[in-house]
């Protein structure tokens, strides 16, 4: 009878340290965005940010004893593909989520990631309702938010370009819409807005909106919305002879604008965080990404800092739970390719400055 219980002993202890071994053998961080599909850059500028960012901690041997798992997937830029895309990332064990790209995005996959208790940090969704609309404890923003560089733009105007008419676009979109709605309220008594007109995202031809906005001879035209609409109606303003300033938002900061606008983008004014290019905290970041992937994209340096946030976080709290890893972000200041960051109750960063940059000779610079 000893043997016997001797040996189902051992058995039974066999089957426990087996079972010790089917636990994760990884730390898994999503990337959601659109990775196809007319945005299917900046899903890609996220991938390789995070993928960088990942791999850097995988050389210095993963964190928790395990190897990080990049797993991206796309949303193509819908708010129900976001949706799905939460729930499969939350189904496949997300320590944490690196996304969504557009507002429209975030917003509506927001509730799944809060609901599980998955972190999740967007390098580039800034409608304020992201975070200010309810406290989420998991929900973190690594960028800047659309009130805080709508009241900029408006400043600018009103008080460095001096101009009194302006026209406002957006393109129906969660973020662009709420970014010319946060430009208007900003203007201020001095500067008239002549024209408010709304744009088809995907449409090609706006000659009907700006001819009936040129009929109100406006100094500038503010855009919200995305840089392909952007590129197209720089275009067909100058080809209408419009020569009003032609002035938007973060996410017309890329490459693609530039091809789409050509020599009609000179003189754009755009609202983007500061220039990192010179700091030293970015020069490894920089140097490793343009050896590996090339071209560095607007929102590249805010996922990799995004990423570095939920590693770092995850590695202070020991743990992946999200509720954990979620107190240790909000208590802790990180150093990042732009600096030191650290988030308020709300999620969002506590200083991130924005500030004016032109197109000038096919390339983006600071205003100074």
């Amino acid at each position: 009878m000893k043997k016997l219980l001797t040996a189902a002993t051992l058995i039974l202890i066999t089957v426990l340290c087996a079972s010790c071994n089917l636990g994760p053998k990884t730390v898994k961080v999503g990337v959601a965005g659109p990775m196809t599909g007319p945005n299917a850059k900046q899903g890609n500028d996220f991938l390789n940010g995070v993928q960088l960012a990942a791999g850097e901690w995988n050389a210095k041997g993963g964190v928790l004893e395990r190897m990080v798992e990049v797993i991206p997937v796309d949303d193509r830029s819908d708010p129900k593909e976001a949706v799905m895309a939460a729930n499969k990332l939350v189904n496949l064990g997300a320590a944490g989520v690196i996304g969504h790209y557009e507002s429209s995005c975030s917003i509506p996959a927001s509730v799944i990631y809060a609901e599980a208790g998955t972190i999740q940090i967007t390098p580039s969704s800034t409608n304020p309702d992201l975070t200010l609309k309810e406290k989420r404890s998991t929900i973190f923003r690594a960028c800047g938010r659309d009130d805080q560089q709508g009241s900029m733009a408006a400043q600018f105007v009103r008080e460095k370009l001096k101009l009194k008419k302006v026209a406002v676009i957006d393109d129906k979109t969660t973020y662009g819409q709420g970014l010319a709605k946060e430009f208007e309220k900003n203007l201020g008594p001095t500067v008239k807005v002549v024209a408010y007109e709304n744009l088809q995202r995907g449409d090609k031809d706006f000659s009907a909106i700006l001819t009936k906005i040129r009929s109100f001879n406006p100094e500038a035209v503010y855009f919200g919305g995305y840089y392909t609409e952007a590129g197209l109606l720089v275009t067909q303003m100058r080809r209408l002879g419009m020569r009003a300033a032609f002035i938007s938002g973060d996410a017309i900061i890329d490459q693609e604008f530039l091809n789409i606008a050509g020599k009609d983008a000179e003189g754009t004014y755009l609202s983007y965080g500061p220039e990192v290019s010179q700091l030293e905290s970015a020069k490894r970041f920089i140097n490793s990404y343009k050896a590996k992937y090339g071209e560095i994209g607007p929102y590249s340096l805010y996922a990799y800092d995004a990423a570095n946030v939920l590693l770092q976080g995850i590695a202070a709290a020991k743990s992946a739970e999200g509720a954990k890893v979620a107190q240790a972000i909000h208590g802790m200041t990180f150093s990042g390719a732009r600096g030191d960051l650290a988030f308020d109750d709300n999620g969002d960063l506590r200083n991130i400055p924005y500030v004016m940059w032109i197109v000038k000779d096919k390339k983006f610079e600071t205003v100074k």
